[in-house]
């Protein structure tokens, strides 16, 4: 695999060559500093510019044209990144080896069209693609209080910290969704366009140079921002006492989430024990809180913790009967103060290191886990892989253990149903 960086006017292109896959993959970044009022109409503007184009005026002729385009694969999205918001436009075809000379470039320029060609009247998008945009937002933003797991999560980071980040619920807000119309969604997508910073991956089995010439035509970038600041977040304001929240639901199984807050950690701990520590205490089914709470105890019918250290955040969620919060909070809490002692083997720590070192050379087997990493190195300026390996390697059980007493348990929220 041969990674270069070509850095242009206004935009950065990695091409990472490779002839592992008979597909090529195209990716198209645009970052920007996340404000919680643009969430809605980010994932908005996804939705009505993958609906229709001035060329392509419904999503029926867009399907018809990547069946010309030997099965074309397309889609956009947003994620949040610390203090960014990254919106991607992707593409996957098929090798001119499996199709025809010139697909590359006509599947540029359907890309292109998405993009750069919006469906506009009168200065605002068109109103029935707006309109059925407008409709899958406003489900999607509806149906969250039936996804039970994710509504408490995000609950409880708005009981943490509603101004947050990690508190920014990715879904979007209603409110905002009503302070939409077709035509400031319309400037918005100009200011995406005039002040995002832009990267564009490439990954496949391709003439690099033709390939640089063929997005240089078709996807013409002029935003030339350059955001320099760290996408990591470290939040030293931590409560005093651990809060507590109960909000009643008519459901069947209540969900317990408890978030803690890694504080002063350094970039080796955020990046590599963090993610031990989280392995050891409730990232896998031989986990401290799955063994302990799960099963010895009978305490839930499941059980977890995730950390996020671009946040510096761990979440603890179990599945419960309501009668059984307080002693599962309780059990809870002794686990992580039992990792604060260090009580976990070395067994613990080799399991951690080999499920992460296995899911690295994983990376490998697939053209977006391989994009990732990519945009990893840029945007976080992560370790290639070899290094991290490395690294990984270097973690002590020491290492995990003054970790853990740099965790502070801050809140604990109870969606409590009827059992």
């Amino acid at each position: 695999m041969n990674y270069q960086k070509i850095k242009t006017d206004f935009y950065n292109l990695h091409m990472i060559q490779t002839d592992k896959f008979k597909t090529i993959s195209i990716k198209v970044n645009l970052k920007r500093k996340i404000k919680k009022d643009e969430i809605t109409k980010s994932n908005m503007l996804i939705n009505v510019l993958f609906d229709s184009t001035a060329k392509y005026s419904n999503k029926r002729l867009l399907e018809i044209e990547t069946e010309e385009l030997y099965g074309l694969k397309y889609r956009g999205s947003n994620y949040q990144s610390g203090i960014y918001t990254v919106m991607s436009f992707d593409i996957v075809l098929l090798m001119e080896k499996y199709t025809e000379p010139g697909m590359i470039e006509k599947s540029l320029a359907f890309l292109s069209e998405i993009i750069f060609n919006p469906n506009i009247k009168d200065n605002g998008f068109e109103e029935t693609s707006f309109k059925m945009a407008y409709q899958l937002m406003d489900d999607y933003i509806s149906s969250l209080e039936e996804n039970t797991p994710l509504y408490s999560q995000i609950r409880m980071l708005e009981d943490m910290n509603d101004k947050a980040v990690f508190a920014y619920r990715s879904s979007g807000y209603k409110d905002d969704l009503n302070n939409i119309n077709r035509f400031n969604l319309y400037q918005y997508y100009l200011d995406i366009l005039a002040n995002a910073m832009v990267d564009i991956f490439v990954i496949g089995n391709f003439d690099t140079e033709k390939m640089q010439k063929t997005i240089l035509k078709y996807l013409p970038f002029k935003s030339k921002p350059a955001f320099n600041e760290s996408h990591f977040i470290s939040y030293n304001s931590i409560h005093s006492t651990v809060q507590e929240y109960i909000e009643h639901k008519n459901i069947n199984q209540s969900r317990l989430v408890m978030g803690a807050l890694l504080k002063d950690a350094s970039d080796f701990e955020l990046r590599y024990v963090f993610m031990i520590y989280n392995y050891i205490l409730g990232g896998s089914p031989d986990s401290k809180l799955f063994k302990h709470v799960r099963e010895k105890e009978s305490l839930c019918y499941n059980i977890s913790s995730t950390h996020q250290p671009l946040v510096s955040l761990l979440i603890i969620q179990a599945g419960i009967n309501k009668d059984q919060y307080r002693k599962a909070v309780n059990l809870i809490k002794q686990e992580l103060e039992s990792m604060k002692k260090g009580e976990f083997l070395e067994e613990d720590l080799i399991k951690a290191k080999s499920t992460y070192i296995n899911s690295l050379y994983e990376l490998q087997d697939n053209e977006d886990s391989i994009i990732s990493l990519y945009s990893g190195i840029e945007y976080l300026n992560s370790d290639d892989i070899d290094t991290r390996i490395n690294k990984i390697q270097k973690v002590s059980l020491e290492d995990v253990r003054k970790l853990a007493n740099k965790i502070y348990l801050d809140t604990i929220y109870l969606l409590e149903g009827n059992d």
